[in-house]
């Protein structure tokens, strides 16, 4: 029930920040109060609220999709973590997502009172990178378009790192942490293959149709 805990509380504490700016500003992800005030609590509480109802669709549509997956299909399974230990690899995971794609922003803006950010895209993306992974071959629909999710994480993540270095030099701005994108989906792949190192093999497998035995 992890997964639906997670969307429960994550469209109750967005839906209750909508209209309430001083609420919303208190649990962003702002990394000068971080390091100034030591309000070390906003790095876990900005990825449960969202800017807008279209952020929250999108960000729940895809934690219920591959969270779902991943809870009660491929973590449980006695050649990854069994049913004893599956909920909390998973926890894990979706944690340290959280973490992992704060960081690099949190010492690049520590001293720039006016950057804010907010929203589970980074855990989201950990969760959906640990997936392709562990099935490579699966289809997905990225941006309505059906492929294998192998494809649309190499998409993703090309997306992800260029539109970052964009923003980074100003040549492009948007509302969108592309840099949480990459980060979440780069400690969702190296969380999965640090614990499980023989899925590398598989994937590879899966993907190019050989066996690498």
């Amino acid at each position: 029930m992890i997964t639906y805990a997670l969307l429960a509380i994550i469209v109750i504490f967005s839906i209750g920040c909508f209209n309430n700016e001083q609420k919303m500003y208190k649990y962003m992800f702002h990394p000068y109060s971080i390091y100034h005030n030591r309000e070390h609590y906003r790095f876990l509480t900005h990825a449960f609220i969202h800017g807008d109802m279209i952020h929250l669709v999108f960000n729940c549509l895809a934690l219920y999709g591959f969270g779902l997956q991943l809870e009660y299909g491929y973590f449980p399974n006695e050649h990854l973590f069994g049913p004893k230990w599956g909920e909390v690899y998973y926890l894990l995971l979706f944690t340290g997502g959280i973490y992992a794609a704060s960081v690099t922003e949190y010492f690049r803006q520590r001293n720039n009172p006016n950057y804010y950010s907010l929203g589970a895209s980074g855990a989201i993306s950990a969760i959906v990178f640990c997936s392709i992974i562990i099935n490579p071959t699966q289809q997905v629909d990225f941006f309505f378009i059906p492929m294998p999710g192998w494809i649309m994480g190499v998409l993703l993540i090309g997306l992800s790192m260029y539109l970052s270095r964009r923003k980074r030099v100003g040549a492009y701005s948007d509302s969108i942490s592309h840099e949480a994108h990459f980060w979440g989906a780069i400690f969702g792949v190296a969380f999965i293959l640090a614990l499980k190192p023989f899925l590398f093999k598989r994937f590879l497998g899966l993907v190019f149709g050989t066996d690498f035995n």
